[in-house]
């Protein structure tokens, strides 16, 4: 039954023109009937009529605008040629429901107003002789009622097509939102994940490389201080592998199983720890504390700690052979404040010029994308008579 009901659906113009055959065989045999009963004979001109009824059955899904049209042509063709209502004329009822369904909105108008005088004219034209004039009204109600019906039923077909495509319509467009919003997230989570990855190996390949070129210096020298160096690169070495699995095992969807080897991520406990490598590579940074610790949100805590991590690596790359730096962590009430300074001989200008023609001061942009993800606030620049200093302020819960 399934694939019959399916073959039907397809082929729309087939089954009308089918009951156009039976709808006319239908016809002709009751006019031949009426013949034989009366004992006279049809008009020549009925059956012309009758087959261009019949067309209008066949051909309405596929023009129902024009059949509507033919169909009102041949109602007046029958009351001017005085051919009086057959069974081929229920091809009115049916133009009236599928153009008020599937027509245009001048077409179902038209349909409506046919629907409800047809009944009426055909009443005035051909009068019943032995019913009273109340009982001839009460057949044009009648024979009304049905027009009307399928007009209603029609329209609401119509109604009811439009919501469902609007459905149709919204669903497909949230679904092309979603597909917009997750390569929106896909897109945010790779610039995090790149900006994680430039704090990792930047700040500690450029304590490697120091300590690289301090221990070849005292190789011969100082062996314990070559020593001590090597083991340096060693430990960080160790530490930007470990964060760079945590990082790339992000990626790696599915695969965060609990007990894993990812690291957690850095909070602001851990800034200690990175002064006391900075200074271990001979980096003289002066560390402060004001305020009172207490917990903050992971975003700020990772924010805080890279911003740290990629100024320290700024002052050892461009603050020269003596340059000193300065960490003051200050605990506020709504917030946490963090001040970076070092008295280099300055970094370039490109460095702070987001869009640098070198490509560097991808790091200050990446600390003002941190800064921003979290509401906060990011000053960078250089400091009267020389140095760099880099002023942020975190608060505890995202600007709106």
């Amino acid at each position: 039954m399934q694939r019959l009901y399916d073959f039907l659906r397809r082929h729309p113009t087939g089954v009308d023109g089918f009951w156009a055959v039976v709808l006319l065989g239908i016809s002709l045999t009751a006019e031949t009937t009426r013949q034989e009963a009366t004992g006279t004979d049809a008009p020549a001109r009925i059956v012309p009529v009758v087959i261009l009824l019949c067309l209008v059955i066949a051909l309405r899904r596929r023009m129902p605008d024009k059949m509507l049209l033919l169909a009102c042509a041949l109602g007046l063709a029958q009351l001017v040629l005085d051919v009086s209502t057959t069974a081929a004329d229920f091809a009115l009822l049916v133009i009236v429901y599928t153009v008020a369904a599937t027509g245009a909105r001048w077409a179902s108008r038209l349909a409506l107003g046919m629907g409800l005088i047809a009944a009426t004219l055909a009443q005035l034209r051909w009068p019943n002789e032995q019913t009273s004039v109340a009982g001839n009204m009460a057949i044009v109600v009648f024979q009304t009622v049905p027009f009307a019906l399928a007009w209603v039923l029609g329209d609401s077909m119509r109604t009811r097509r439009a919501y469902f495509a609007q459905l149709e319509e919204r669903a497909a467009r949230l679904e092309k939102e979603r597909e917009a919003q997750a390569k929106v997230a896909v897109a945010a989570e790779r610039a995090r994940i790149a900006r994680e990855l430039h704090d990792v190996v930047a700040h500690n390949v450029s304590v490697m490389v120091v300590q690289a070129d301090g221990a070849a210096y005292v190789l011969d020298a100082a062996p314990d201080q070559a020593k001590k160096a090597l083991e340096t690169i060693s430990s960080t070495g160790r530490q930007a592998l470990a964060e760079m699995r945590r990082l790339l095992g992000v990626l790696r969807t599915g695969e965060h199983q609990e007990g894993g080897e990812y690291v957690p991520q850095p909070d602001v406990e851990q800034i200690e720890d990175l002064v006391e490598q900075c200074r271990g590579s001979g980096l003289p940074v002066d560390f402060k504390i004001e305020g009172t610790p207490r917990p903050l949100p992971s975003g700020v805590e990772l924010t805080a700690y890279r911003i740290v991590q990629e100024a320290l690596t700024n002052t050892r790359k461009h603050g020269g052979p003596h340059a000193g730096a300065s960490v003051r962590l200050v605990y506020f009430d709504d917030g946490l404040g963090l001040l970076v300074e070092d008295d280099g001989k300055g970094a370039p200008q490109e460095l702070y010029e987001e869009g640098g023609a070198d490509g560097r001061g991808h790091g200050l942009i990446g600390m003002r994308e941190r800064v921003g993800m979290v509401g906060g606030t990011l000053d960078a620049g250089p400091r009267p008579g020389g140095g760099f200093r880099i002023s942020a302020l975190l608060p505890l819960k995202p600007a709106h």
